[in-house]
């Protein structure tokens, strides 16, 4: 059985879509392994931007609860990873996932809507452990955010305060590489120049730190 990542938060922009196909692309094309991205956004950027991509991987958009709930486990029986993109909300299809991943990991910009968005996903979390009797695990990342700023310090701060959720020590900056990534139909690793290396160091850092999660 492979193992389930699923990149979760209500608030769109968090950086959710971005760093869910970029750890797909990184699992597929660094690491060597099978992996199968899931699309449960409406917006359906992720699976778009999959699309683009000229090493392409495995994609579908899955968007409906029971659909999750029930596809999820087949994939994981056929790919040695299953990386989900989840909604922009805490839906049906939320709870779905969080019941089917192994994993679920938060990304937090710096922001109080940003944090009380995260709080509330702990809340779902700790929904589906009880249901679950143990799994998922659970971590949130810093993402988007801009060096030496006393929003970010704070931010973290409150972070270190989740219960039950591990905070990974990776932080992703906002970069214009990242911001430009998916108009260009790429990942980071496929740009040159700029700062698409320091965006590229900082997604195999956190990408290896997922990993050691699991």
């Amino acid at each position: 059985m492979g193992k389930i990542i699923g990149f979760l938060n209500q608030k769109g922009g968090c950086g959710k879509s971005t760093t869910s196909v970029h750890f797909a692309y990184w699992l597929a094309h660094k690491q060597d392994e099978q992996v199968f991205l899931v699309d449960a956004d409406g917006q359906g950027s992720s699976s778009r931007w999959i699309a683009s991509l000229s090493q392409t991987i495995p994609c579908q958009a899955i968007q409906t609860a029971d659909d999750l709930l029930e596809q999820i486990p087949v994939l994981a029986s056929e790919y040695a990873y299953v990386v989900v993109d989840g909604p922009a909300n805490l839906s049906d299809a939320t709870r779905s996932i969080l019941l089917s991943v192994h994993l679920a990991v938060l990304p937090c910009q710096p922001s109080g809507l940003d944090l009380q968005s995260a709080f509330d996903s702990v809340r779902l979390i700790k929904q589906a452990r009880l249901v679950r009797r143990g799994p998922p695990q659970a971590s949130v990342f810093l993402s988007r955010a801009i060096k030496g700023t006393k929003l970010k310090l704070e931010t973290v701060k409150a972070l270190n305060k989740l219960p039950d959720v591990q905070l990974l020590q990776t932080q992703i900056h906002q970069r214009q590489a990242i911001a430009d990534a998916f108009g260009q139909s790429v990942t980071v690793w496929d740009m040159s120049g700029g700062t698409a290396p320091d965006a590229a160091q900082e997604y195999e850092t956190l990408f290896h730190e997922v990993l050691e999660l699991l």
